[in-house]
C-alpha cells in the first residue's frame, strides 16, 4: 500500500519552492539577471577561504577512512569537543563534548530535538510568523504544532496569547531567533520573560517544558549587535544550529544539537539522539565536513552583505509607503502588503518580475517575505521594478 500521508502531501507543495521554480523558468525566458528573485533563503556570499583550505588540507593529509568513512553515531568526538569549547568561549556556557550531537543541518537537529522531548499527542507551541516547514517537521513525529498569534508591532512574543495557549498538553516551545521571516531578534527582556513563564508553568503542570531554539541565523545580526544566546536564559534548552548561514554551507548539511548541561540530563539526551537516528535514518553527517567546520567554527563568511542589502531595500520600501518592522538580523524582510490579500499582491508583483512570498503560510496574513540573499547590484536594480509596481498597481 502506498502511504496516504505522504501522497496527500504532494498537493501541499511549499509555496517558497514553487515560486523559486517559477523564477528559474522565467529566467530561461528573459534571462535570470532580469528576474528579481526574492523567494528562496539560499545564502549567497562565498564560503570563507579558510574553510576550503581546511577541506583541501584534510583530503591531502588524512586517511581515506578519516575523511570518507562513517563517523560515530553521535559525531566525531574531537569535533564535538571543539564545538563545545567554541560555544563556551563565545557565550559563557559550560558544554562538554557529551552535550553536543552532530546533525544534518538545523533540520536534522530539529528532527532529533522534537523526538527527544515529546511523545505522540503532545503539543509544541511556536510563534507566528514561523518557518512553514515546522508543520511537517513536527506533525510527522506524532506531536501537534500549535501557533501563537503574532505580535505585529515588533515581532517579539505575544505573551498574552502565549499564556492562554500554554496548557498541560504543551511539552515543548519552539522559537526561532533571529527569525525567519520577520528578521526580528528576540531581546534579552523577551527571553527572560519567556523563561520565567516556562519555569512557573512547569511547577504548575508538574512536568518539564523544553525550549527548542532554532538558531541558524545566530551570526547574522545588524547594527553591531549580537543575538542573545538562548540557552543562557533557560536550563532545559535544546539549541539547534546549522553552519548553512554562518559559513555559507547549506549544501553540506552540517549542524548540531547542543543540550544545555544545566538541564541535568544532557548526556542522556545526546545518547538518545543516536537511538533516534536509528529510527529516522538521519545519522552520521559527512566526516570531512565535520572535521572542516570544527576548525573554522569561530569564523563566518562576509555576512555584512546582508546588512547592506537590508538597508537598501528597507529605505526604498519605506519611502514607497510600505509598513515594515526593521529587521534586526537574518536575510529576510517582512513588509505588510498594500492590500489585505497577500497572495493577490504577490501575483501582481510577478508582472514586474518581482518574486515575493505571500505570508499566509508563515501564519500572518497580509504580509510578504523578501529573501534578500542575492547580489547587491541586483538588489539595487530591483528598486526600479518596485517603484513601477507600486506606482502602477497602488
Amino acid at each position: 500500500m502506498i502511504s496516504e500521508t505522504y501522497q496527500a502531501m504532494l498537493g501541499g507543495k511549499s509555496v517558497i519552492r514553487e515560486l523559486s521554480e517559477y523564477a528559474a523558468a522565467r529566467g530561461k525566458e528573459i534571462g535570470y539577471e532580469n528576474v528579481f528573485d526574492f523567494s528562496l533563503g539560499n545564502p549567497s556570499v562565498p564560503v570563507p577561504d579558510a574553510f576550503n583550505e581546511r577541506v583541501v588540507e584534510l583530503l591531502r593529509t588524512q586517511s581515506s577512512m578519516a575523511v570518507h568513512g562513517y563517523s560515530p553515531s553521535l559525531g566525531i568526538p574531537s569535533v564535538r569537543e571543539k564545538l563545545a569549547a567554541s560555544l563556551n568561549r563565545r557565550f559563557g556556557m559550560n558544554y562538554t563534548a557529551d552535550d553536543i550531537f552532530m546533525a544534518s543541518g538545523a533540520a536534522g537537529a530539529l528532527a532529533h530535538a522534537f523526538r527527544l522531548v515529546t511523545a505522540p499527542g503532545d503539543e509544541i507551541l511556536t510563534f507566528a510568523p514561523f518557518f512553514p516547514e515546522y508543520h511537517p517537521y513536527v506533525d510527522l513525529t506524532g506531536a501537534k504544532l500549535r501557533v501563537v498569534p503574532a505580535n505585529t508591532e515588533d515581532f517579539q512574543i505575544n505573551f498574552d496569547a502565549f499564556k492562554q495557549m500554554l496548557t498541560p498538553a504543551v511539552h515543548a516551545v519552539l522559537i526561532n531567533t533571529p527569525n525567519n521571516p520577520s528578521g526580528a531578534v528576540y531581546s534579552e527582556a523577551t527571553l527572560t520573560a519567556l523563561s520565567a513563564i516556562l519555569a512557573e508553568k512547569e511547577q504548575e503542570f508538574g512536568h518539564d517544558i523544553w525550549l527548542i531554539s532554532d538558531e541558524p541565523y545566530r551570526e547574522i545580526v545588524f547594527d553591531g549587535k549580537k543575538a542573545p544566546y538562548v540557552s543562557r536564559f533557560y536550563p532545559r534548552t535544546l539549541s539547534c544550529y546549522s553552519f548553512s548561514k554562518s559559513l555559507s554551507l547549506p549544501g553540506e548539511r552540517i549542524g548540531y544539537v547542543a543540550v544545555n548541561p544545566a538541564s541535568g540530563v544532557s548526556k542522556m539526551l545526546v545518547s538518545m539522539c543516536g537511538q533516534i537516528s536509528r529510527g529516522i535514518g538521519h545519522n552520521c553527517p559527512p566526516s570531512l565536513i565535520q572535521l572542516a567546520v570544527a576548525d573554522t567554527c569561530d569564523l563566518t563568511a562576509d555576512l555584512s552583505v546582508y546588512e547592506t542589502n537590508m538597508n537598501i531595500l528597507y529605505d526604498e520600501l519605506k519611502a514607497l509607503g510600505f509598513d515594515i518592522v526593521r529587521p534586526g538580523g537574518t536575510f529576510y524582510m517582512f513588509p505588510r502588503a498594500m492590500e489585505e490579500d497577500a497572495v493577490a499582491f504577490c501575483k501582481k508583483a510577478l508582472r514586474y518580475d518581482l518574486i515575493l512570498v505571500p505570508s499566509d503560510s508563515f501564519g500572518v496574513p497580509g504580509y510578504f517575505r523578501i529573501a534578500y540573499c542575492i547580489d547587491t547590484k541586483k538588489v539595487e536594480r530591483s528598486l526600479a521594478a518596485f517603484r513601477r509596481f507600486v506606482q502602477e498597481e497602488y
